[in-house]
């Protein structure tokens, strides 16, 4: 039997009931909505963010990829505090990272997010021990007044070096680790306040294989152990697909994603992660397809579309066939 199109009455009760959905992003702990990052470098407009939308559920573990230049690092110094949004609208765990002081963005660095960097340098003073750069995010937010409180802090600094498995790294300096014990490290500092949102930029990019496995599974312990939602910026494929959910961004705005779940077979009882890949369609209707997908369809410049009661038709425009 052939499907009808739907009627203009059909259509009218599908956008009252789209008007009447909750709020965009009411119940997730990251909110980018339509967000626009420009930059402006001797008159010359970039705009690396152009109208990014993106969710971020508390609890995940996800990961966001994509080509130099996709605008990935610059979502990220966003999320992180560390830059401004030029337009949109951008919240992490209830803060409106839009209109925030100087003074809020400075709490906000030290009590909501954590920050994981690919160098290590960056990560870590070079002076102080791995059990002293653990404890130091929590005398900077001015929680160290007493000698009980200064104890407190030296043990949930030693706790979450025993929890990322390198407790026996805590009286040694960052030259006297190995890469990925300097990763670790890093991110027991990243989680010593407790944050709402663990970011995470290339934090195996200069590691080898094995090593950066040490490293994700530390990720996961922090995610699963202490429920710390963690998003990773990264190029390793390994890393991406380790995930339950993965975020491409292009042209700066959120592409495809991927979802995993796992599945178990009634026969063998064996289980199995598949993996299925989704078009973003953002808040203005927008959709990028996959350029594989466009490219072996011969599609380019404008394409043909056909409602139907329970999807939409895209076939390559043959306006100009005879």
């Amino acid at each position: 039997m052939t499907a009808t199109n739907p009627t203009l009455t059909d259509l009218a009760d599908r956008a009252t009931a789209h008007r009447n959905r909750p709020t965009y992003g009411h119940d997730a702990l990251i909110t980018c909505d339509r967000l626009v990052r420009i930059f402006t470098t001797d008159g010359i407009e970039v705009q690396a963010l152009q109208g990014l939308d993106l969710l971020v559920r508390e609890g995940e573990l996800m990961a966001l990829v994509g080509a130099s230049g996709s605008g990935k690092s610059t979502l990220m110094n966003i999320l992180a505090g560390l830059d401004t949004p030029t337009a949109g609208a951008a919240r992490v765990a209830d803060r409106d990272l839009l209109t925030m002081t100087a003074k809020d963005r400075l709490a906000y660095r030290r009590e909501v997010v954590g920050f994981v960097w690919q160098q290590t340098s960056r990560n870590l003073l070079p002076y102080l021990t791995a059990a002293q750069n653990a404890a130091l995010p929590m005398q900077l937010a001015g929680r160290t007044r007493t000698p009980r409180s200064r104890r407190a802090h030296t043990d949930r600094a030693l706790e979450l070096l025993s929890l990322l498995e390198i407790a026996d790294c805590r009286d040694r300096r960052p030259h006297q680790m190995s890469g990925g014990q300097q990763q670790r490290a890093a991110i027991a500092v990243a989680l010593a306040n407790n944050p709402a949102v663990l970011l995470a930029d290339e934090p195996t990019g200069e590691l080898d294989s094995h090593t950066a496995e040490q490293v994700f599974a530390a990720f996961r312990t922090a995610n699963e152990q202490l429920g710390t939602t963690i998003v990773i910026v990264t190029h390793d494929q390994a890393v991406a697909g380790e995930v339950r959910r993965t975020v491409a961004i292009r042209d700066g705005r959120t592409s495809t994603e991927v979802l995993r779940r796992s599945e178990v077979d009634a026969t063998t009882g064996h289980e199995t992660v598949v993996a299925r890949e989704y078009a973003m369609l953002d808040r203005a209707g927008r959709l990028q397809l996959p350029a594989d997908y466009t490219r072996a369809l011969g599609m380019r410049d404008r394409v043909a579309l056909e409602l139907e009661p329970d999807h939409i038709g895209v076939w390559p425009d043959d306006s100009e066939r005879d």
